[in-house]
């Protein structure tokens, strides 16, 4: 008998929206190059305290942290960017920044999926 795991409605609930602030989040990646991820993290940090003491609430915390370092990494590419020199940096820091993202992203969707806490 495979081990599964029955979560309640609330849990249920709020580890829909954790769901779909991925998804957003990606979508927000993918089009914007993350412009409007501030949407989903104004909704996770409302939301985070509605999932304490669940599995759900790390991955909240994942979300925060992955957009702040995000945009930390934008940043400094962009301070690369105003010098003329660092034009290929910059566009190395963003590119690196975000497939670093996409990565996070997709390790924190599958593992909301698997019904695991991320590490942090």
């Amino acid at each position: 008998m495979p081990d599964t795991l029955v979560l309640d409605y609330r849990t249920r609930s709020i580890r829909n929206l954790a769901w779909w602030l991925y998804i957003f989040h990606g979508f927000s990646l993918v089009f914007t190059m993350g412009a409007v991820s501030w949407i989903p993290l104004i909704i996770s940090y409302l939301k985070r305290p509605d999932a304490a003491g669940t599995f759900v609430y790390s991955h909240h915390t994942w979300q925060i942290r992955s957009f702040l370092w995000y945009l930390v990494w934008m940043i400094v590419g962009g301070v690369a960017f105003a010098t003329i020199i660092g034009i290929p940096l910059a566009l190395l820091i963003w590119g690196a920044a975000w497939v670093w993202k996409a990565y996070r992203l997709i390790k924190g969707l599958l593992n909301l999926n698997d019904n695991k806490p991320m590490p942090v």
